[in-house]
């Protein structure tokens, strides 16, 4: 179903109208209570017609729309979808029209999601006094953003992971939004969940040797905690390409939590501070030949002493062992042997 652009009339002008027929009614009835107190057959007829426009003279106010920027009401009549109303403004449409938001009532943990506020109007002749929710049944068409609860996936690897994200999204079909779906409001929220598992299931939490996460069928070096825009920009095609129908718009998604499940946390945390010792290791080995080499080549050059091939593997040993040692060197100074 499309939506249809509904072209009201002004309220202004029937509100006027309405109050002013009610207040004629009133002076109809008393006119009609005097003129049969004067036992004047005529006034039955103006007491009768005061009476009746005074029981159904709510009717007019009934069709009475006030609309705030960025806000639709969905309309139908006796069933039939007639249209919606997008324009900001004061607008009269048809009495008996029935605003439709099945997710009128739906509270997630999003902006937008706050109590509307409630007003008790008076419609009856006698005071009645009738409580209306005056912004419930209207659709937002601002951007909101959609923070799901986390949720614990096994990455590519089978490890455990916490994620959540934060959706940015918005209507922009409001029939297809209240017509196609039983609640637009649940259905994202369903979808964000399915969407997110299925993208995160590809990935690992970290750089793993020979993963396949783009799909072509080469190992690539893509992870959750490091292709975090990747990532995210695949979760919101994912959840717009199942969000259509609803008539919603995914604006954005982003990561806004990432971690190991509690229960595999401390040892992931062992694996990765010795993979970090490791390669510190190999950086510190790798500096330390290097300078040993650059040491034995500037005493061949300055032909500072002559060493044999034992002896420059003692200096070999002990320059690794002062370089790559976790403590500073002792050194033990030889003055030579006693008499």
């Amino acid at each position: 179903m499309k939506e249809l652009e509904l072209k009201a009339r002004p309220g202004m002008p029937v509100l006027i109208v309405s109050i002013v027929l009610y207040l004629a009614s009133i002076g109809l009835v008393i006119l009609g209570a005097i003129l049969l107190e004067r036992e004047e057959n005529l006034g039955a007829l103006p007491l009768v017609l005061g009476i009746i426009w005074m029981v159904a003279g709510f009717i007019p106010f009934m069709g009475l729309k006030v609309l705030k920027p960025n806000e639709a009401l969905v309309l139908t009549l006796f069933g039939k979808y007639t249209g919606t109303l997008r324009e900001a403004g004061f607008f009269f449409v048809h009495p008996f029209s029935v605003a439709v938001n099945p997710a009128a009532k739906t509270k997630l943990g999003q902006s937008g999601d706050v109590q509307p506020p409630r007003q008790s109007i008076t419609i009856t002749s006698e005071g009645t006094k009738v409580d209306v929710d005056a912004l419930g049944k209207r659709l937002s068409l601002k951007a909101m953003t959609l923070n799901n609860s986390k949720q614990k996936v096994n990455d590519c690897l089978g490890n455990p992971v916490e994620i959540g994200i934060a959706v940015i999204w918005r209507v922009v079909d409001t029939a297809k939004a209240v017509f196609n779906v039983d609640n637009y409001k649940e259905y994202l929220s369903l979808q964000c969940d399915s969407a997110l598992r299925n993208i995160v299931r590809i990935y690992p939490y970290d750089v793993a040797p020979n993963v396949d996460t783009t799909g072509d069928g080469e190992p690539d070096e893509g992870s959750l905690r490091g292709s975090s825009e990747v990532v995210a920009q695949r979760i919101r095609d994912e959840i717009q390409g199942k969000v259509q129908d609803a008539g919603l718009e995914i604006l954005e998604a982003r990561i806004t939590y990432l971690a190991y499940a509690p229960e595999i946390a401390a040892v992931m945390l062992q694996r990765q501070q010795a993979s970090a010792i490791v390669d510190a290791r190999k950086l510190i080995v790798e500096g330390a030949v290097g300078m040993v080499e650059m040491a034995l080549e500037k005493l061949a050059q300055n032909d500072v002493v002559t060493l044999d091939e034992e002896r420059k593997a003692a200096m070999v040993s002990n320059l690794l062992v002062v370089l790559c040692g976790n403590r500073d060197a002792q050194p033990i100074v030889n003055s030579g042997s006693s008499i």
